[in-house]
């Protein structure tokens, strides 16, 4: 993340790790968090997965993941990679083969626990497979699955168990000369999966992936991953994220931008800032709000929208964004562009006239050839 010398108090600082690529995305380093979800289809079911992966790049993720069960599901792999427009990531948990199968079907990631597949020897030939199919991997320590021997050396899932647990997997790979890896140290509970990722942090220089596993449905999930995987980012923590919702996989792609724009560390589409409405609003803000939402999930470029009922803020927030609206008297208000008061629209006419400005001003960025100076 940029340094903002003006506002230092904006400033994270993350975590210095080295880099990977999961296919063409590189990972850790300097890179951009990349977002990522998984598939919930049946992966036999190819159209249905491709589909459901394609829909998920379409919303901005730069990695989609795919249970690979059986060998059936490796077969499926073979014509669901060709057809995906982002690198896919294969699920594995214990059996080597699988792992073998995805990476000659072009997975670009393995997401495996070396420690779980058996032997040293078919570890060796997963890595093989990995190495020979330009494959990296993804170990995922989870507090619901852990190491028999940990629970009963710690009592219970516990920070301590979970990094042992990761560094064992991690010591694994580089006995074997592989270093293409990142790691996760999931839970379900927001505060042993952030203790357990800061002592993840500290003891290596893998990329981490970040995620509060199992978050629930859509709303709570959401706020669970938001405090969780949002102090861990605020911290300087995390190279890629999955925000893992019993929803749509599309929902957990646009939680985790938002979760990114909010701490600046990305940034894709129509931010929207808008007032949550009271008796003083000009027009129903929650209603255009709404709206607006759906008319501009189009826009990929990264710019700023403020709704706002009045003029009690409606003014100071629209100097900072790209367009604005603030409800005004007699069935208008005021448009405001690149932070200046523009001119007057009705409301019966101002969600048309707001979707036009913003593509415009979208088009502009896209362009390089903006006549406005795009807000800070």
């Amino acid at each position: 993340m940029p340094v903002n010398p003006v506002r230092p108090w904006r400033n994270i600082y993350r975590r210095k790790s080295r880099q990977i690529h999961v296919g063409n995305v590189p990972v850790g380093g300097d890179a951009p968090i990349s977002v990522q979800t998984m598939t919930n289809t049946e992966t036999t079911d190819v159209a249905g997965t491709v589909a459901q992966v394609q829909a998920a790049a379409e919303a901005g993720a730069d990695i989609v993941r795919v249970s690979v069960p059986d060998e059936a599901s490796s077969r499926a792999l073979r014509e669901i990679v060709p057809e995906s427009p982002v690198p896919i990531v294969a699920d594995i948990h214990f059996h080597y083969r699988r792992g073998i199968e995805a990476a000659e079907a072009g997975a670009a990631c393995l997401r495996i626990n070396p420690g779980n597949i058996g032997s040293e020897a078919r570890v060796r030939e997963v890595i093989a497979a990995a190495r020979d199919h330009g494959c990296s991997m993804r170990i995922g320590v989870n507090a619901g699955s852990l190491e028999k021997y940990l629970l009963e050396k710690y009592g219970e899932p516990c920070p301590e168990a979970m990094v042992e647990s990761g560094l064992e997997h991690i010591r694994i790979l580089e006995d074997n000369d592989f270093h293409e890896f990142k790691i996760s140290v999931k839970a379900s509970d927001v505060f042993l999966a952030a203790a357990a990722y800061q002592g993840i942090a500290e003891a290596t220089d893998a990329p981490i992936h970040l995620g509060i596993t199992e978050a629930g449905g859509l709303t709570a999930g959401t706020i669970k991953s938001a405090i969780g995987l949002g102090n861990l980012l605020w911290m300087g923590i995390g190279d890629t994220l999955r925000v893992s919702l019993s929803a749509d996989p599309v929902e957990e792609v646009k939680v985790g931008y938002e979760i990114l724009k909010a701490l600046g560390l990305r940034h894709r589409g129509v931010n929207i800032i808008s007032c949550p409405s009271c008796a003083r609003q000009g027009f129903d803000v929650i209603k255009t709000v709404e709206t607006l939402e759906a008319r501009l999930e189009h826009i990929k470029t990264p710019m700023s929208l403020s709704i706002i009922g009045c003029v009690v803020n409606g003014p100071g927030e629209a100097l900072m964004t790209d367009v604005g609206f603030t409800g005004g008297g007699a069935g208008s208000g005021m448009v405001y562009l690149a932070g200046k008061a523009s001119h007057k629209m009705s409301n019966d006419e101002m969600i048309d006239h707001i979707v036009e400005e913003v593509e415009k001003r979208a088009a502009e960025i896209e362009a390089g050839e903006a006549e406005r100076p795009a807000a800070e």
